[in-house]
């Protein structure tokens, strides 16, 4: 990958901050090289502004935080604790993040529109690319970026992205 196609952003991990530098900043952080998502890559290639970009990533943050994806790796939480020998329980409760962030992507979503929101959820939240979304749509080719950034548009509406 050339470095033009490179977006490297600063993402904090956690909430700690430290001064270093005279400016306030993470104590732990990672570099993310943003144009390896697909709207990372639209980005790059001048198919969305900014603003459009910006809204996806919000709803992508979202998503990951109300927990809405399927797990990939091990579960470390304890064994939930059982009353009756069948182990049934009540699985852990949502935490207040987590039901905030659904509350907003539910409305986010609704605010895309029943049309649109297919497109976005595909290329947004489960990373798909724009083929293969249009593919699985039975969309022609091409459809999807303009479908996807009027998507968009809507969704920073939502989150009155400047």
């Amino acid at each position: 990958m050339t470095q033009a196609n490179r977006l490297l952003v600063e993402q904090a991990i956690g909430n700690e901050k430290a001064t270093i530098g005279g400016k306030r900043r993470a104590v732990r952080s990672v570099t993310v090289n943003q144009a390896e998502s697909p709207l990372g890559w639209l980005l790059a290639r001048g198919h969305l502004t900014r603003r459009q970009f910006d809204a996806g990533e919000r709803l992508r943050l979202d998503y990951e935080r109300s927990s809405l994806s399927q797990r990939v790796t091990m579960s470390w939480d304890s064994a939930p604790v059982s009353r009756s020998r069948g182990g049934d329980s009540q699985g852990p409760e949502a935490s207040l993040v987590q039901i905030d962030a659904r509350r907003r992507f539910d409305q986010a979503i609704g605010a895309a529109g029943p049309g649109l929101s297919d497109i976005l959820w595909r290329i947004v939240c489960a990373g798909e690319g724009m083929r293969d979304a249009e593919s699985a749509l039975g969309w022609p080719a091409r459809a999807g970026k303009l479908v996807l950034t009027l998507a968009l548009d809507r969704v920073a509406d939502f989150y009155r992205v400047r």
